[in-house]
């Protein structure tokens, strides 16, 4: 199965917690911060959304910051993604 995005939504996998610090200290499960750091799986084909003409800015594989608390969670076969709508993504990281 696969999730298929509708209108203005993207879904996104969140990427890994950080266990070290840059300095070197192991962090425990319960002190580390979930990251807002997520690569893009699926977009939506925008559109029409609430009045307002919706155009996509990100595409599958990108990586992205996305707002705290936003989205909905999913688990599907075992694995978790987020469902976000594209402007809870704050910004596309480029390396």
């Amino acid at each position: 199965m696969k999730l298929v995005p509708l209108g203005d939504k993207v879904v996104v996998k969140q990427l890994e917690a950080m266990e070290t610090t840059k300095g070197g200290i192991i962090l425990t499960t319960q002190s580390q911060e979930k990251p807002q750091e997520a690569e893009v799986i699926a977009v939506g084909p925008g559109g029409m959304v609430d009045g307002k003409e919706v155009v996509m800015q990100v595409k599958p594989g990108d990586k992205v910051i996305y707002s705290k608390y936003a989205g909905t969670n999913v688990k599907l076969d075992s694995e978790e993604y987020i469902v976000v709508k594209q402007s809870d993504i704050l910004a596309i990281v480029v390396d």
